[in-house]
């Protein structure tokens, strides 16, 4: 969405004099200062949470998902307002130490996210909940993820450990195909392909399933056919990740909660397990 959207770090627009302003004067903030391609169709902004911070006395903050449409194809794009005083601004950065506080604040979870469905790892019951949006292509992922799973199955009392899947298609296309064959043997049961799919070597550009499959066979044991890959109740599942990624402003991976509280260092597991 970088290409459709542009934002600034000032850009800042008078409101009414209620702290949180209604939907129509932020739908006409988000088209005057956010959302400059005219081919892209501002359709609403939904307010998915109001917070504040302590570090911003005054300051109500808005975490909302634009609601867009672009191609015959609708959006939900995250953005987070700063609202004071009549104002509103989508960045507020500190001048001596850099930081941008945009980058500091995410949804509170809903415990509709710790459902068995998305349980990895550990026991439902246990002391603490992580929550992990991740691609088994991302580098990134790849140091963590697994490291996480490793503590939750060896400290199932302590670590429930439930995955979202989030396949960051421009980066690494195959991670579609890549999720869709984990989410499947996950719900068979066959929870080792989903670690196992981190360690695997494969084009991240290549989309031919006729490479994928037999790759993912090879490397996991697992196989999977084409025709599955397309049953409707896997691409609805995919579709409900994707949309919970939206809703909790999840844009990169690995993205790490624990007990409800984003880990922006994605370490602090191993404080749980020491």
């Amino acid at each position: 969405m970088s290409k459709l959207l542009t934002s600034t770090l000032i850009a800042t627009i008078a409101l009414s004099a209620n702290s949180v302003p209604d939907n129509k004067l932020l739908v006409k903030y988000v088209k005057r200062n956010i959302v400059k391609n005219p081919q892209v169709e501002v359709k609403g902004v939904t307010v998915i949470e109001s917070t504040t911070h302590k570090d911003l006395p005054g300051w109500d903050i808005l975490l909302t998902t634009m609601d867009l449409k672009y191609q015959k194809k609708d959006i939900h794009v995250p953005e987070t307002m700063f609202i004071k005083d009549g104002l509103i601004t989508g960045h507020l950065v500190n001048l001596k130490t850099g930081r941008d506080y945009r980058n500091e604040i995410k949804p509170t979870v809903p415990d509709s996210m710790y459902d068995d469905a998305h349980l990895l790892y550990g026991n439902k019951d246990a002391k603490h909940k992580i929550i992990v949006f991740s691609d088994p292509m991302c580098p990134f992922c790849q140091e963590v993820v697994p490291e996480i799973m490793k503590a939750a199955k060896e400290h199932p009392d302590t670590i429930a450990l439930y995955y979202y899947h989030l396949p960051l298609l421009r980066i690494h296309p195959v991670s579609g195909t890549l999720t869709k064959i984990m989410h499947q043997a996950q719900q068979e049961g066959k929870k080792d392909v989903v670690e196992k799919m981190y360690s695997l070597k494969i084009d991240p550009r290549t989309t031919d399933l006729k490479k994928i499959l037999p790759a993912v066979k090879k490397h996991t044991g697992y196989e999977i056919t084409e025709e599955k890959l397309k049953d409707k109740k896997l691409l609805d599942a995919m579709k409900a990740d994707e949309d919970t990624a939206g809703r909790m402003m999840v844009s990169g991976t690995p993205t790490v909660y624990i007990d409800g509280k984003w880990d922006k260092m994605r370490d602090g597991y191993k404080k749980l397990i020491k």
